[in-house]
Parts: structure tokens; sequence; C-alpha cells
């Protein structure tokens, strides 16, 4: 199959209009059982190292089980402001930094550590988690592309998320997504828009053929 240059501009416009979708977005629209499909689609689809396909993922719509999640979220959240200075520890306040129980769906999403050798992972142990992290990018686009946002939740002590889940001790948590549709898409990422962090130049973070320092 080949691809023109509109796909490619669409393509794109979905990379650049992507965005991480905080509590204060999200509606209580439902998300359609073929729009999850399209999502979970987007994920199984990712690049995976050896073939490997190491997730395992789980949908939670039930608020109990939500409630139980933004709980350890808060909990979390305390011991996370103290490690910023005073600048940034007020402005931290300020910040809405999940969705849980605004989005109508949640996602955890598990990797699941091999149990015997997978090609091209022996080297570099952790390309298991970064097919993971492929899917989770596959699913936030296919997202984008239909108008619904998505946000990650990172600020989460990952045991009391497994044991709130009842996940084996094996899995280890990547990521909490919450999904849902939202009353606008900001047209920069809402951290630049506040001021937490710039978008680094290109002349930052690229080199050639040696790592230059700056």
């Amino acid at each position: 199959m080949q691809f023109n240059i509109t796909d490619t501009e669409i393509l794109r416009n979905i990379i650049l209009h992507r965005r991480d979708v905080r509590g204060n977005r999200f509606l209580s629209t439902p998300v359609s059982t073929t729009v999850m499909d399209q999502l979970l689609f987007a994920f199984e689809h990712a690049p995976s190292v050896g073939y490997s396909q190491p997730w395992q993922l789980i949908v939670i719509e039930k608020e109990t089980t939500k409630q139980a999640v933004k709980n350890i979220f808060i909990e979390s959240n305390d011991h996370e402001r103290v490690r910023f200075d005073s600048d940034k520890a007020s402005q931290y306040q300020r910040l809405k930094l999940e969705g849980i129980v605004e989005a109508p769906i949640n996602i955890a999403v598990f990797y699941t550590p091999p149990e015997q050798p997978v090609l091209g992972q022996t080297m570099m142990p952790e390309a298991g988690l970064y097919s993971v992290v492929c899917g989770i990018q596959n699913m936030w686009l296919m997202a984008r592309s239909l108008n619904v946002g998505m946000g990650w939740v990172s600020i989460l002590e990952p045991e009391k998320i497994k044991e709130v889940l009842h996940v084996p001790s094996h899995l280890q948590l990547v990521a909490y997504l919450c999904i849902g549709y939202v009353s606008k898409f900001d047209e920069l990422p809402e951290l630049e828009l506040l001021g937490w962090e710039r978008r680094k130049d290109q002349t930052e973070f690229i080199h050639h053929e040696t790592f230059k320092q700056p």
C-alpha cells in the first residue's frame, strides 16, 4: 500500500495536535464500543521487540475502581509536590494533573517481563518496555484522529495500583490512561501554555555523526 502527500499531511497534523488531556477538559459523553475497538486495534498493531507483544491492558469503567485509583493519586501527589523548589512548587499546586474520575474510561497498561530469551531483547532488556510505550503512542494518535482525548497519569504508586486491580506481582505498570471526549484541545501543550517548560529547539538534541557537547 502506498500513501500520498495528503495522507502525510494528515498524519503530521495528528502528531502536531496530540495532547495530554487533563481532568478539567473531559466530558461525560460515553465512548462507544466502536471507538474503543479502534483504539485497542491501534495498540495491538504497535511494533514490539521480537514480536513479543509483551502487554496486558485493563479497561476500567466502574466509578468505585476509578475512585480507588484517584485516592492513590492524591497520596502520591502529596509526596511528589515536595520535590520541586518554591517557585515550581506554587505552580505545581495549581496544575490539574489527572482526569481519573472525570474520564469515562481508564486503561491501565502493564508490561509482562519475558520468562525466556526474546529476539532482540537480550542486549537491551528495556526494549520490552519500549514496545509497550509504542502501543500507547499508537493509541494516543488514533484517539486524536477520532477527536477523543487521552491523558497519561504517572503520579501513581505502581504497587498500590496493582493491588487495587488484582494484578500479578511480576507485571510492571507502564501507564495509567484516561480516555474520553473533551471540551476542547489546546493549540499548544498545556505545560507549554502555562510556562512550566518550553519546547526544545532541534539544535539542542539532534547531533550528526557523533555527539557534540552544547
